[in-house]
């Protein structure tokens, strides 16, 4: 498999629906030979749903089958990756592709954990479509690569909305949770304004990918979170643990969990025919992961003598899993009996290439032999020829330098550069203050060095064939390694480095209810705050009881920042990291719906009513009693009654669930809600103004709802005061006098009516 040595995206996509509008969806990794599958049913004429895994995975290819089957009234999956995802590689394979029957097999054959553990055998059928698209991508893989997966090698995943929070792709745009809003517009300096960017302090690739999934799709199962919160928790409160983890992660290739696809992958047969010039780069990088796992292995004894004493219970499963597990040294054991001990990975392109080609032992194999000591002549005849240039040419600060696809090449600076550059210096180009250029002499050598070089890796890689062969065997502990690693790296240096580089108490942890209030006190918006000091502190609390906040003020009193500042929180959260706020407590959510702003949409065709009525009836026709729905301005793109008259009735069918609201707005009219629904409450954002206090509410009409809906809205708080004592978390006796002192206040309250 080949490497793109970056952070781009490494995911190849396998979509397929059915006439009912049920879509199965099959993500395959490249980089880390992981397979996600999933299957839902589209609930929005939109695609909402699929267009959200799209915008998480950011797929590199897109395999789709010819557009029959889509249903009349709809676009059809086809059509929506030819709208939206035009820039994207598309293949489209015929349908006896997408073969569900096919896929289950080769799940069963090729996924590390059992079929049982997958629960394959109780949901094949519900699985079928998101089987038949994994059967797709596997094909079109292997025939595109030219490898075979190897048998119990994938780590495989069922992922479905009991697993994460649901996060649309709009919603994903209004939080800012991976880019800004006209990060275009105000260029890459602004990227910090974006939650993932400013959490981005991960030192490996893996660490960064992990860190931006969890924003996208946070947990839900509260023990989990748990104990990354313990795990925080251990860190901060034990400095010499926090401090020696960062400096242990750091000896590990900040690419370890790329080198796995290395060893779930196995290439064709190496024969005369294939160790040919063209082969070298997939050896080189064969190479280079075997490389690159002796460096992680040789560094695992430094995490274990760290992890040695934890006590969470996150670090402690890591000890006993990882650190104590006997297969990793029987691996580097097997290692170091083919590879040189001094061997370690290199990011110094001309380093790594010498790593590499030195990489086995010598005396292992002849014509590997040879082909080194060909590359060592005429690596040292290039240096030899700098110098002659230095010398003959009178420039000593002439550099030779080595790239990894042009070979060596001269840089000399423009200031000792007198007159014109001799004639000898060819491909001459103007690189800032420096000169770079070849000769013909350097050019040959080039050749030379790189027909070496390309002989060596390929040597190499035959007499690697028995160690991969041995190495995968024991693919899943790698596997292990490399998420224990990244996870390492996203609650160490990201987590607890963000918490650290605060002031004392600024971030604390947060609380879980399965049914509780969402309470946060003194709330903070994470990403203003770290550009603004004087950022000021706010409050939220709903319950069942009281489910519905209004946000009302004036233009520019901070209404967007507050709605943002809550979905922001409750996202942190449920990642399991520590939160902006002197308390907060949570009740999971599993979908978060927001509706900001007012646009255009010139791709759909859509105006800006339109638009907002689109992004409406998504979230009403999705909406589940555990949802958050954030709502700003509802109704400003119509007429003023209309868009209240749309407002309200939101509102109100929203109320008739258990799901929270926050629902900002400039409409006072909508205020009545709280003298008619004892479980809305209004949140008012004042501005200071000399002499002025801005009030929307129209008090007579109020006044007599009040009287109307006196009696239930006192049994509601009533009812409030009930279920926060449900889910506190004091011992016996408080709860008990706080009942007295409930039952106290409702009978004085009662003789006083």
């Amino acid at each position: 498999m080949e490497d793109d040595g970056g952070e781009s995206s490494s995911f190849v996509v396998g979509i397929i629906e059915n006439r009912a509008k049920e879509v199965g969806l099959a993500a395959f990794d490249l980089r880390s030979a992981s397979l996600h599958l999933s299957q839902y049913i589209e609930t929005s004429s939109s695609y909402q749903n699929t267009k959200t895994l799209l915008h998480f995975y950011d797929p590199i290819v897109i395999i789709i089958p010819p557009n029959k089957l889509a249903s009349n009234s709809t676009a059809g999956v086809t059509e929506l990756v030819d709208r939206f995802y035009g820039s994207v590689k598309q293949v489209m394979l015929a349908r006896g592709c997408f073969d569900d029957t096919k896929g289950a097999i080769l799940i069963k054959n090729l996924a590390a954990k059992e079929p049982s553990a997958l629960g394959l055998d109780t949901y094949y059928k519900q699985y079928y479509l998101c089987l038949a698209a994994a059967a797709a991508t596997l094909k079109w893989t292997e025939a595109e690569k030219g490898v075979v997966v190897t048998n119990h090698s994938l780590s495989v995943t069922f992922n479905g909305s009991f697993d994460h929070m649901n996060i649309d792709s709009t919603s994903i745009q209004n939080l800012e949770i991976i880019e800004p809003f006209h990060s275009t517009l105000l260029g890459t300096s602004n990227k910090k304004r974006s939650l993932f960017h400013m959490l981005k302090t991960t030192k490996t690739i893996g660490g960064s990918r992990l860190l931006r999934a969890n924003l996208l799709q946070p947990l839900k199962d509260i023990e989990t979170i748990n104990a990354r919160l313990d795990c925080l928790d251990e860190l901060m409160s034990n400095e010499q643990l926090f401090f020696g983890l960062c400096q242990i992660l750091r000896k590990f290739p900040k690419e370890t969990d790329r080198v796995l696809c290395h060893f779930c992958f196995k290439a064709k047969k190496v024969t005369a025919e294939a160790l040919a010039v063209d082969r070298a780069k997939k050896s080189q990088v064969l190479v280079s992961s075997v490389i690159l796992l002796k460096t992680a292995l040789d560094a695992l004894p430094l995490l274990s003598k760290v992890l040695k004493d934890v006590k969470s219970s996150l670090l402690s499963n890591i000890y006993k899993s990882v650190c104590e597990n006997e297969k990793y040294d029987l691996i580097r054991k097997r290692i170091g009996e083919v590879i040189d001990e001094d061997v370690l990975h290199a990011r110094v392109p001309f380093v790594a290439c010498t790593q590499q080609c030195f990489a086995v032992k010598a005396g292992i194999d002849g014509l590997l032999d040879i082909s080194r000591r060909a590359f060592c002549e005429t690596s040292e005849a290039i240096h030899n020829l700098a110098n002659n240039y230095r010398e003959d040419f009178k420039l000593p600060n002439l550099k030779l330098t080595y790239k990894n696809r042009q070979g060596f090449h001269f840089v000399i600076p423009q200031k000792n550069i007198q007159g014109k550059l001799p004639s000898k210096f060819i491909q001459v180009v103007k690189h800032g203050n420096n000169i770079r250029c070849s000769s013909l002499e350097l050019a040959s050598l080039n050749a030379r060095n790189k027909s070496a070089a390309a002989e060596c890796y390929t040597r190499t890689e035959v007499c690697l064939e028995e160690l991969m062969d041995d190495i995968r065997e024991n693919v899943s502990v790698l596997t292990l390694l490399a998420e224990v690693l990244c996870l390492l790296d996203m609650i160490v240096n990201s987590f607890a480095h963000m918490i650290s580089t605060k002031p004392v108490d600024r971030y604390t942890r947060p609380e879980f209810t399965e049914n509780g209030p969402l309470a946060i006190d003194s709330g903070r918006h994470p990403i203003l705050e770290s550009i603004h000091n004087d950022f000021v502190a706010n409050n939220i609390f709903l319950t069942e009881a009281s489910n519905m906040a209004i946000v009302m003020g004036p233009n520019m009193s901070g209404k967007s920042t507050y709605l943002q500042q809550v979905c922001l929180i409750v996202i942190l959260a449920q990642v399991g990291c520590y939160v902006p706020a002197r308390f907060s407590t949570v009740r999971v959510v599993d979908r978060m719906f927001t509706r900001m702003g007012a646009v255009d949409n010139l791709e759909s065709n859509s105006s800006t009513f339109m638009t907002e009525m689109k992004e409406t009836a998504f979230i009403m026709q999705n909406v589940s009693q555990r949802s958050l729905i954030v709502m700003d301005e509802l109704g400003r793109a119509t007429s003023s009654s209309d868009g209240f008259a749309i407002a309200w009735s939101c509102c109100e069918h929203l109320l008739s669930l258990k799901t929270y609201t926050v629902f900002a707005t400039h409409m006072e009219n909508i205020s009545e809600l709280v003298t008619m629904y004892p479980n809305v409450k209004i949140l008012h954002f004042d501005v200071e103004l000399k002499n002025n206090h801005l009030d929307f509410k129209e008090v007579k009409r109020m006044e007599v709802n009040c009287l109307q809906h006196h009696s239930i809205q006192k049994a509601y708080h009533v009812a409030q005061r009930l279920l926060c004592l449900k889910y506190c978390n004091q011992d016996e006796d408080t709860i008990r006098q706080a009942l007295r002192n409930l039952k106290e206040s409702c009978i004085k309250e009662k003789l006083l009516s």
